[in-house]
């Protein structure tokens, strides 16, 4: 077991790099990167940095020569031959050679594109522009740079008995949380806490907690690096940045009211089972269903990121219902802003009704709150979004509208268009 403490109060990052592997990143993006290279290779893209807690001013916090030292780092990463031979042979979700040859051969000579670095009024932009399939991987490697610089920063003139300490409380905060958990039966858990994690150390020591402490209720994690170490799941399917892309490139209403579901087409081309999940709240939950095309009532199920988790869920149990789709058979994934708390709750209300499971994220890899001075090391929202493709800027409004982003007239055309009415704001933590 590794001596966190004693590694950050020694650590200098040429040793201890933030990102340790072009695989130390989500399953989901690998995924959606090979659907991306097959679909729509030549899209140009620009991603950008964002941080809703703009209290949090990054750039104040972390040196500049620091961060673009670590970016460079990334650019410099390839995988190695073990990652290409996990990658090319592993067996996903039950499925041997989940990743083609053509794409293999593609990711294996690839380097992360150029990035683009300013400091403006107390926070970094970052931005990265040029081809989906390459620009789309700075996604989470660039999140958790910013992440653990941040942790370093606050960390930086902590004594070694202090750092101690430090993690200790929060060890015993997190396994805490897993002894309540390891109480609820029929558990089914994921680590989904790669992109604002307290650091990479941190998320592997709490995978290995919750391997030893949730012992078959843990299924996996959706870091892919940390997956082939422990040699369990790489867990993920797909997220929100499909159907912002395809929308931008939309040329009319009617292509763009059409194009959540094309993404969704695509994707049914290359995966089944437990890959057939729906993620239905880039537009709006309900609207989504109610247009939805006949042959995804009998996809797998539905992951839940935004809004009340407990509505999204009604929701989509009496879609099913109306679909003639027996809801006990479906899956509903729990992502959003998860707690022990929220965890319990939701679990309690449906189980039974569907099969339930969780991807729980910040809460697990980065609950430091209180334990330093002025709470110095709470968790914020930070993401990196695609802000425009082929030119035209995406747009996603989420069925909490704290998460909404895009130019203000594009937005209320895309609730226009989706039928988006009255949303409740909902405070966003993470």
């Amino acid at each position: 077991m590794v001596d966190i403490a004693t590694r950050v109060w020694n650590h200098k990052w040429k040793i201890d790099p933030i990102v340790r592997s072009l695989i130390d990143t989500d399953f989901y993006k690998l995924l959606m990167c090979q659907s991306i290279f097959r679909n729509k290779p030549d899209t140009t893209v620009v991603f950008s940095l964002i941080n809703r807690s703009t209290k949090v001013r990054l750039a104040d916090l972390i040196d500049e020569g620091e961060l673009r030292e670590q970016l460079d780092h990334v650019r410099s990463l390839s995988l190695s031959r073990g990652e290409s031979t996990w990658l090319r042979g592993n067996t996903f979700y039950g499925k041997r050679q989940m990743f083609r040859p053509d794409f293999m051969e593609w990711f294996e000579g690839l380097r992360l594109p150029a990035y683009h670095l300013e400091k403006r009024d107390g926070q970094f932009e970052l931005t990265f522009e040029g081809r989906w399939p390459e620009v789309m991987l700075w996604e989470i490697p660039a999140l958790a740079v910013l992440m653990e610089l941040r942790s370093r920063a606050v960390l930086n003139d902590m004594g070694k008995f202090e750092l101690q300490v430090l993690y200790a409380r929060a060890m015993t905060r997190l396994w805490e949380k897993i002894e309540r958990l390891r109480k609820i039966d029929g558990l089914k858990i994921a680590d989904f806490g790669t992109r604002r994690r307290h650091g990479f150390l941190w998320q592997d020591w709490a995978v290995q907690a919750m391997q030893e402490g949730l012992g078959s209720k843990f299924i996996g994690t959706s870091n892919c690096r940390i997956a082939m170490r422990r040699d369990i799941e790489a867990i993920g399917t797909n997220a929100h940045e499909l159907p912002m892309v395809y929308s931008a490139l939309a040329d009319t209403d009617d292509q763009l009211r059409q194009a959540p579901y094309q993404v969704l087409a695509d994707w049914q081309e290359e995966h089944d089972g437990n890959l057939r999940i729906i993620l239905p709240d880039t537009y709006g939950t309900e609207g989504f269903l109610k247009n939805a095309p006949d042959w995804l009532a009998g996809w797998t199920g539905i992951r839940i990121d935004s809004g009340d988790p407990a509505q999204g869920a009604e929701i989509a149990i009496r879609w099913w219902q109306d679909r003639g789709e027996d809801p006990r058979e479906k899956l509903v994934i729990f992502s959003d802003g998860l707690d022990v708390e929220s965890i319990e709750a939701l679990h309690a209300r449906f189980k039974g009704r569907v099969k339930v499971s969780f991807g729980w994220g910040t809460m697990l890899t980065n609950d430091f709150r209180g334990l330093v001075e002025g709470d110095a090391l709470a968790p914020f929202s930070l993401v990196c979004k695609a802000l425009s493709a082929n030119g035209r800027p995406t747009v996603k409004l989420s069925d909490n509208p704290a998460k909404a982003m895009g130019p203000a007239p594009e937005i209320e055309r895309y609730k226009r268009v989706f039928g988006v009415g009255h949303q409740i704001t909902q405070e966003v933590l993470v």
